[in-house]
């Protein structure tokens, strides 16, 4: 719990500081498998517009798509993430301690961001991960694909 109350308070003095959407230079989004027809795919955008969707399993578009997003798309995407984008390096949320309990057969997100001055930060959850106020980060997480224009590559 105090990781994440870290992370959200670390992300809304970035935020605040106008730096987070200035040093983001690309964002990884990563979907794990779960036991079902969960789609799984990676998903990078970059500052300058460009995207490319993979599809690897249970998605309409198998292997590589790519696509454009607007600065505004942009922007949003990264905000939209800057409460879970860690202050430095990995942080996984897949077992203890983060996890007081676990849910099994569930999905998970693996989130790069790659800043300009070449410094990266990860995070890495696994849906079935329970903790004071992991609900609100699934959902955080879970909503962030639809932000982008890659629904009908999904579904």
């Amino acid at each position: 719990m105090n990781r994440w109350l870290g992370l959200v308070a670390a992300a809304a003095v970035a935020a605040t500081a106008g730096c987070t959407k200035q040093h983001v230079e690309s964002i990884s989004y990563e979907t794990g498998p779960c036991f079902g027809t969960c789609p799984v795919y990676v998903v990078t955008v970059h500052a300058d517009g460009t995207g490319l969707f993979d599809g690897k399993r249970f998605t309409k578009v198998m292997g590589q798509k790519a696509f454009t997003v607007t600065h505004a798309q942009y922007a949003q995407y990264v905000n939209h993430l800057a409460p879970v984008r860690p202050a430095s390096g990995v942080v996984r949320y897949d077992g203890p301690p983060e996890c007081t309990s676990m849910v099994t057969d569930l999905p998970s997100a693996d989130v790069k961001w790659k800043a300009l001055n070449g410094q990266q930060q990860e995070l890495y959850f696994y849906y079935g991960c329970r903790f004071t106020n992991s609900q609100a980060m699934a959902d955080r997480l879970s909503k962030a694909p639809d932000l982008l224009p890659i629904a009908s590559f999904i579904h």
